[in-house]
């Protein structure tokens, strides 16, 4: 099966972009990172970029005002400049529009720090806290154009402490999004993905999924 040219959309400290990179060098993923794109000009993660010699490209949204769209017209050129196969949100603070999901149909990864369906949205671990839930984690999903409500690939329980923060409730689960993002990635770049309806269903013969509870 040939590479799979994969497009890393990012906008903060690039850390599960990190992630990717370090699981290339293991030889754990095989995929070419075609490109990184960020909407947050100096974000840490475009020197990760530069550090792993992966092209990045800097596409401000706040230049594009309130259309949504036109932002995302010229992002979706940049990955298809760089033929890209997959396009993975590695910590992307953005809700994008069906423009963009259906340029790329099944073909969106997303990382959600929250067992799915449980607390979507942008404030996942002070909800899971706020709520008094025991057990929070994240969730590797193909993105739809709900929000964050795609089939999910790969999920992985956090348990909740009872002097946890959402600060250190996220550190703990952005340790497994480390983990279980370059999984998905290679699924998907294998081959090993069949998705029926909302269930994706994975073929693991031949390789190891850590375990998920």
């Amino acid at each position: 099966m040939a590479r799979i040219n994969v497009g890393v959309l990012a906008s903060g400290r690039g850390t599960d972009f990190q992630s990717l990179v370090d699981a290339k060098s293991r030889g754990e993923l095989d995929v070419n990172l075609a490109v990184l794109i960020c909407n947050v000009p100096g974000a840490p993660v475009i020197d990760r970029a530069g550090t792993a010699g992966v092209p990045a490209v800097v596409i401000d949204h706040r230049s594009y005002g309130k259309d949504r769209e036109a932002f995302e017209r010229e992002v979706v050129r940049v990955l298809r400049e760089k033929r890209v196969d997959l396009v993975v949100f590695a910590g992307f603070m953005r809700l994008v529009t069906p423009y963009f999901v259906r340029e790329f149909p099944q073909r969106i990864v997303n990382i959600h720090p929250s067992l799915l369906p449980a607390f979507p949205g942008a404030r996942a671990q002070a909800d899971a806290i706020a709520w008094g839930a025991k057990v929070s984690g994240c969730t590797i999903h193909l993105v739809d154009e709900s929000v964050d409500g795609g089939p999910v690939i790969l999920q992985k329980a956090v348990p909740i402490l009872d002097d946890d923060t959402p600060d250190t409730l996220a550190a703990r689960i952005l340790e497994q999004e480390h983990v279980f993002l370059p999984l998905a990635v290679r699924l998907f770049a294998e081959g090993r993905l069949h998705i029926e309806g909302r269930r994706v269903r994975i073929d693991a013969r031949g390789i190891r999924i850590p375990p998920m509870a």
